[in-house]
């Protein structure tokens, strides 16, 4: 799985797609029969797994071909009424060959509160995950879910969905799940250094672009640039427009990532 630009066959991920099932089922990430997890096999068709199943408790020939346009190619089950937001992934990224959604308890506790996850405290999640936005409230299983998150597909990795639960992607099934660990293990830190110790040190600007150096220099290009406290309590006692504000750190950072790069 080291390998990106490279496809699974339809066995592979058949079985990669119960293997990943059964360790999000595991982990307490789903319950009942929760979630849902696609793998493309090519630049046109997926196998996603069926609706009414425990992602504990599939086998390969439960799953279910399709197409990009949402047409069942293979498969004796339905698939789940919420492939919407995996088509709707792999629409707008080109780069996403995988997409998992899950309901892990501590990131979806973030997402009942409409809170993201974007401080920066960790270095793996800033490397590997990046800012977490919360996509607006869509009632599952309906259209308003994939456009719900569509602004966000192409720059972040993973986003929480307001009052339901969470969808990671990435490049293969391996880093789409984990980017679901990766969340649910920062939204448990956070739980922990923000609600039960009530203190955190966070990073700094310098910090966070040697972190953003090592992203880069893994392929990872997405994701977005965390903003640590003090650099926000700056922005806040300047007085200028937001706008003003936002272009002027943007383009700070940009010139502090090409000096690091260097």
């Amino acid at each position: 799985m080291a390998v990106h630009n490279t496809y699974l066959n339809d066995q592979e991920a058949k079985e990669f797609i119960c293997e990943i099932g059964r360790r999000i089922y595991n982990k307490n990430f789903v319950a009942a029969n929760d979630g849902n997890i696609s793998i493309k096999v090519n630049d046109r068709e997926l196998w996603t797994s069926p609706t009414g199943v425990s992602k504990g408790f599939m086998t390969p020939d439960m799953m279910v071909k399709m197409d990009l346009s949402g047409n069942v190619l293979e498969g004796e089950l339905k698939p789940s009424s919420e492939v919407k937001m995996h088509l709707r992934v792999y629409q707008e990224n080109s780069e996403a060959k995988a997409v998992v959604h899950a309901h892990p308890p501590v990131a979806t506790s973030f997402a009942i509160a409409g809170i993201s996850l974007e401080k920066p405290v960790s270095p793996e999640a800033i490397v590997l995950l990046g800012k977490v936005p919360v996509a607006p409230y869509a009632t599952p299983g309906t259209q308003e879910v994939p456009d719900s998150i569509a602004p966000y597909c192409r720059d972040y990795n993973a986003v929480l969905l307001a009052n339901h639960g969470a969808l990671t992607w990435g490049r293969n099934i391996t880093e789409a799940f984990f980017r679901m660990e990766s969340l649910e293990h920062y939204a448990l830190m956070l739980m922990y250094s923000e609600h039960i110790i009530q203190k955190s040190n966070e990073l700094n600007a310098d910090q966070i672009a040697e972190l953003i150096k090592i992203r880069k220099k893994m392929g990872i290009h997405t994701g977005g640039i965390p903003v640590s406290k003090s650099d926000k309590e700056i922005r806040n006692a300047s007085g200028l427009p937001e706008a003003l504000i936002e272009n002027i750190v943007r383009k700070v950072t940009e010139e502090v990532l090409r000096n690091v790069l260097k």
